[in-house]
């Protein structure tokens, strides 16, 4: 019996917003000041390697996604072009990483929100946040993507009003970069730091049951998204540098919020839309852990009531009640806002799989130029084991266990 399917109502526009929605979000209010930790003003040139592994992988995925236009991102497309195995490790990472992520996300938004609360007033704002935005999933990915729309827009105006602050009492003698002042480990490391806040143009490819003519509107809407965030990100690093130094930037714990320290009108702004950012980010990684779990259940990876499509609504409602729940209960119960290394290296490895699976594309299914993969594939790697030892030990130890779940369910090895 075929499982029934999603209703395909995302147009380029749409696709695009929630691409946005998952890259302009609480990155880019966090990553600034790890990555200057790494490799001080060394990080434009970790984000402009970020930005060119981002783009090898985006291209992958909107070829692989145009040609398995289903949901579930590289789950479907390792199962697909490189075996069963592969495709459930990419889909593990994902689930796995990306629930963390979403934990931390929520609790994101509270600390903005509340910055002098304690910790279980904090709890209670990311749970209620997590809760509010499975319910609003639950009601339909329309819904999801008009609000994306509205919190892309105020956080874009946001960061607009901080490049314009900072550029006013900013010092371009802090941009200044000389090699050898900083390892290149350092620059690599801010590099996979920052990858982070680029990996949610992956939320387009794993809505690809619900895009209208897949096989174009997906690769249109992969490097619209991109290229924006890639101007947005720029502009944003080089304002805050300019304006804090390298030094500043590392020790701030809020940079944005420092950067517009000059207008003091503006520090609450930016506060509240740093939580806006989150809350974005966290509509959109909901949407995709919960149709990567869709499909692994489809396969039997997962409980298969998890499979369930809603007859109204036409959303994978037990997926999402179930990730909305285990996301909740996280955030409740535990600090995760250390969790952008470990989400950083499971992304990492769920991206050298897509890249991989690009690889094996022929000519006449739309395979991208062989440099696209191969720079891809070789980038997610380096970055994934330059990233702080306690994500990379971590990470291997989480894709570990699953792959240990793999082959006590399927002692014989299986074929593509």
């Amino acid at each position: 019996m075929t499982p029934p399917r999603l209703a395909r109502r995302l147009g380029t526009g749409s696709a695009v917003t929630i691409g946005l929605g998952s890259m302009i979000g609480a990155g880019v209010f966090a990553a600034f000041a790890p990555a200057a930790r790494a490799a001080g003003a060394g990080l434009l040139v970790g984000l402009a390697i970020a930005a060119v592994v981002a783009y090898c992988n985006a291209t992958s995925s909107a070829r692989l996604a145009a040609r398995y236009p289903a949901s579930g991102g590289t789950y479907v497309y390792g199962r697909e072009r490189l075996g069963p195995f592969w495709g459930y490790l990419a889909g593990w990472g994902f689930v796995v990483g990306k629930t963390a992520s979403c934990a931390a996300m929520a609790l994101t938004v509270a600390a903005y929100a509340l910055p002098d609360a304690g910790q279980p007033a904090r709890a209670a704002v990311a749970v209620a946040a997590v809760l509010a935005l499975t319910a609003l999933n639950y009601f339909g990915v329309q819904k999801s993507v008009v609000a994306t729309r509205v919190v892309v827009a105020v956080v874009l105006v946001v960061l607009a009003l901080v490049v314009t602050a900072a550029a006013v009492g900013g010092d371009t003698g802090n941009l200044t970069w000389t090699p050898g002042t900083t390892s290149a480990f350092g620059v690599l490391q801010s590099a996979g730091l920052l990858f982070f806040a680029f990996a949610g143009y992956a939320r387009i490819a794993t809505l690809g049951e619900e895009v209208r003519e897949p096989a174009r509107t997906i690769p249109r809407a992969i490097p619209i998204a991109l290229g924006i965030t890639l101007v947005v990100y720029a502009a944003v690093a080089v304002a805050v540098l300019a304006a804090l130094g390298p030094v500043a930037t590392a020790a701030a714990p809020d940079p944005l919020a420092a950067a517009a320290a000059g207008w003091p009108w503006l520090v609450p702004v930016v506060r509240v839309g740093a939580a806006l950012a989150a809350l974005g980010s966290l509509l959109a990684l909901v949407l995709g852990v919960s149709r990567t779990t869709l499909a692994m259940a489809r396969d039997g990876h997962l409980p298969r009531t998890l499979a369930a499509i809603h007859p109204r609504h036409q959303v994978p409602h037990h997926a999402e009640i179930a990730v909305g729940v285990t996301v909740a209960t996280l955030a409740a119960l535990v600090d995760l806002r250390g969790a952008i290394g470990f989400s950083s290296f499971a992304v990492l490895v769920y991206y050298a799989i897509a890249n991989a699976s690009a690889w094996t594309l022929r000519r006449d299914e739309g395979r991208p130029p062989r440099v696209v993969p191969a720079v891809g594939l070789v980038g997610c790697l380096v970055l994934a084991v330059t990233l702080p030892v306690a994500s990379v030990v971590v990470g291997s130890a989480v894709l570990a266990a699953g792959a240990l779940l793999w082959l006590v369910r399927h002692p014989r090895p299986e074929r593509p």
